[in-house]
């Protein structure tokens, strides 16, 4: 097996952590291990944070989420979530506040330019469940299990609901709703939800691997790619096809489509210019 690139660690917060492998590859780990990498507010924000300087880095290519500890997310802090249940409008304003901050980084995976896959080595509930789905992809351990278990304290998925619904088909969303129940990361994968289970402990090198693949490709390619899968996902199909015939006309243009061609017929290995 080829050894993986080296990292080079930075921490833009204690709750986050990021590092840089050669090759374009940057890490962010959820450190929140002892509350399970429950996403707090801070936690959100800093994620978001690091999510637009990723988008504004050309030097990175692809995005790996993970996290430390047993579990990859447990969804919203709960004991964040409550604690304004006293406030003159029962926390009306802070579960707004929160909600909208926690959909706000959701769609920031989505609309980051360079592809994002979750590395997820245990459980992934609610929130942490949309946290894996909105990612462009997922790697995850044998021993994962993925849940959205709101239903059983009163309060439905219904953000998780958006993400989730997106990648796995209706019936199957609906059961994970409805019920709460827990899918093992084999189930998760024959759903959607995820791409690959490997054996546990080594998702995170999967996913790395996964992202250094995908970042030894063009990145200008691999943007416009990924801006114009989603958005023609929610296109009928006759305009999803006008959207993609001028998505390829405009990217025939590109030096990196006129260089790779090139290289295919020269049978050679192209050298990206990333424009």
């Amino acid at each position: 097996m080829t050894a993986l690139p080296a990292f080079t660690a930075t921490s833009p917060s204690p709750i986050l952590l990021r590092e840089t492998i050669d090759g374009g590859v940057a890490v962010l780990t959820l450190n929140r291990p002892a509350a399970r990498n429950s996403l707090s507010l801070e936690l959100i924000n800093d994620l978001h944070a690091a999510l637009d300087l990723i988008g504004r880095d050309d030097g990175v290519r692809a995005v790996v989420i993970a996290a430390n500890g047993p579990a990859f997310s447990a969804g919203h802090d709960m004991k964040e979530l409550t604690a304004h249940r006293n406030d003159a409008d029962r926390g009306r304003a802070s579960f707004t506040r929160i909600m909208t901050a926690c959909s706000a980084m959701m769609q920031a995976v989505v609309l980051l330019p360079k592809p994002v896959i979750a590395a997820v080595q245990g459980v992934a509930t609610a929130a942490g469940c949309q946290l894996v789905a909105s990612c462009d992809l997922a790697v995850a351990s044998e021993q994962a299990t993925f849940a959205t278990p709101g239903v059983d304290i009163g309060l439905f998925c219904s953000t998780p609901m958006v993400a989730l619904t997106r990648n796995v088909p209706r019936k199957h969303a609906m059961h994970m709703l409805l019920t709460g129940e827990p899918v093992s990361a084999e189930d998760a994968r024959a759903i959607g939800l995820i791409n690959r289970v490997v054996p546990h402990g080594g998702e995170r090198d999967a996913a790395i691997a996964l992202a250094s693949q995908i970042a030894s490709k063009s990145s200008h390619t691999i943007k416009i790619g990924k801006e114009a899968f989603y958005r023609q996902a929610e296109l009928s199909l006759a305009d999803a096809y006008h959207y993609a015939s001028q998505v390829m006309a405009e990217n025939m243009m590109a030096q990196d489509a006129e260089e790779g061609i090139g290289a295919f017929l020269d049978k050679r290995k192209p050298e990206w210019k990333d424009c």
